[in-house]
């Protein structure tokens, strides 16, 4: 029988191939799909290829490819391999790819072709210097190909050794690379399996970057579980929810601004469920408003919204599940996953009790083996080995986390210390907002003013500074805690993971 705990990627692929051989693991937009004996198959003969390339056990092969169904087979061929694999979100450019190939002594590197009008190539090609540099394999929906009977045995990783290696995405500074092993991906995988009582007749919308550490993590709960992914290469609201409805979703993620997105289209259509077989919203990298939970239980369906928590560093350390209540859900990210200890930590060092907010500190089975530069590590934990997330949060008196913002998103007013995601949650359900972002700019007076970023919904027909002070006093904002600036945007920035990019709005606005 198979066993479906095994502690590899590789061995647990084979073990699903083997339990459900015909039931379908992916589909895309273009309705192409693999089963899961397919896919183990496909893998076989990409592994092949890639060791005709030199990749074997050990091999660092960098790969920066869109949310494709021939990504899923890259992850699954390398892991046949024992590679160690370092997966690029497809936003990165040349800085950041140079800069992550040459930490990672990478030795293959795989992109995509044009894609989306940018030449990936060309940038691939550029950063090789011909001294050491890593081969360059363009892939254009082909992967290499070869007999799989040429293949050396399969790597035990009985000692848990590092396969995969992500990288953060830094704004203002490199990005850091955190080192995982299957058994870290695996341990964040079951927790969100359990959280949503995932099941083989699951299907789960994939329609973030397949790179970040939650889609490899959700690669490895589908081959536990027997769900199946809907995938679609580049979110886009209209098409993208077409897709998910046509395959039957059951979870939709991944994000605050892809629920918002689907909120979005439903109110397009009112009375028509966009998704008619929901279970849950899922997912979480970026806070939620309080009444989002409450908006898609009611007008998409499903229980709502059930986010989590996590970090590149410690995925899906903590999850909102589908049984718990709505009070929860609407202002939480859940509880501890399985095995996670959650501290919460004063200035001084002070473990805090419940409802009081200071440093989240983590550590459990998902937590990461530490930095590709390890010089990074002595900061990163502290001497309990409590990985210093840099977020601010609390626990209630029944252990959900309510996290408060990063410890660099307060805003320091004139000594007082203003969350901006307090008075985001405020300002977000003003029925003229359809986003917003809190930021903290330059004043000579009060050392940081608030200033409200904000996207208007349509028909708004605009918004002032008077009226968003208003809506906050009427709804108990302190006087000191109330935006003193306003800026009106069409879109804010965002990362792929619906995260708002702050240091970027705060350095447009400063200028």
């Amino acid at each position: 029988m198979a066993d479906l705990n095994e502690p590899t990627l590789w061995r647990l692929i084979e073990a699903r191939a083997a339990a459900t051989p015909g039931a379908l693991l992916v589909v895309d937009e273009h309705d192409r799909e693999l089963t899961f004996a397919a896919y183990r198959d496909a893998c076989l003969r990409a592994a092949a290829g890639l060791a005709a390339l030199g990749v074997g056990e050990g091999s660092a092969v960098s790969w920066q490819l869109p949310t494709w169904i021939e990504s899923f087979v890259v992850v699954g061929a390398l892991a046949r391999l024992g590679a160690v694999q370092n997966p690029i979100l497809p936003i990165c450019r040349a800085r950041e790819v140079g800069f992550i190939t040459r930490q990672t002594r990478a030795e293959l590197l795989l992109v995509p072709g044009v894609w989306r009008g940018f030449d990936y190539p060309a940038m691939a090609y550029d950063l090789v210097d011909g001294d050491g540099g890593p081969k360059v394999v363009v892939v254009d929906r082909e992967l290499p190909d070869a007999d799989p009977g040429s293949l050396p045995p399969v790597p035990t990783g009985d000692d848990d050794p590092v396969r995969f290696l992500f990288y953060t995405s830094g704004t203002t500074a490199d990005p850091k690379g955190a080192r995982h092993t299957d058994r870290t991906v695996a341990a964040s995988a079951r927790g969100v399996n359990r959280a949503l009582d995932l099941g083989p007749d699951d299907r789960f919308g994939l329609v973030f970057p397949f790179t970040h550490v939650g889609g490899i993590a959700t690669l490895f709960g589908l081959m536990m579980t027997g769900a199946a992914a809907i995938v679609v290469e580049a979110f886009d609201p209209e098409p993208s929810v077409e897709v998910l409805r046509r395959h039957g979703v059951t979870i939709a993620g991944a994000g605050t601004a892809f629920w918002l997105a689907f909120l979005h289209e439903q109110r397009r259509q009112p009375g028509v469920p966009i998704f008619p077989k929901l279970r849950a919203m899922a997912g979480g990298g970026s806070p939620k408003p309080p009444t989002l939970h409450t908006e898609i239980k009611t007008e998409v369906g499903g229980i709502g919204v059930a986010s989590g928590y996590g970090l590149t560093e410690c995925p899906s350390l903590a999850l909102g599940t589908v049984r718990d209540p709505d009070p929860k859900l609407s202002v939480t990210d859940g509880r501890p996953a399985p095995g996670v200890e959650i501290r919460i930590v004063a200035e001084d060092g002070r473990v805090l009790p419940a409802g009081h907010v200071g440093e989240v500190r983590v550590r459990g089975p998902q937590l990461f083996k530490g930095y590709v530069d390890a010089a990074l590590d002595t900061e990163a934990f502290d001497d309990d080995g409590f990985l210093r997330t840099g977020d601010l949060g609390r626990l209630d008196a029944d252990g959900y986390l309510i996290i408060s913002g990063r410890l660099k998103d307060i805003i320091i007013r004139k000594g007082e210390n203003i969350s901006a995601k307090e008075v985001e949650g405020i300002l977000y359900a003003h029925p003229k907002i359809a986003d917003v972002a809190v930021v903290g700019l330059p004043d000579p007076e009060r050392g940081e003013l608030a200033c409200a970023v904000a996207v208007l919904a349509p028909g708004a027909g605009g918004l002032t500074l008077d009226e968003i002070g208003e809506w906050c006093r009427d709804h108990g904002l302190m006087v000191q805690k109330i935006p003193e600036r306003l800026e009106l945007v069409d879109q804010l920035p965002k990362n792929p993971a619906g995260k708002v990019l702050k240091d970027a709005l705060r350095n447009e606005l400063s200028a």
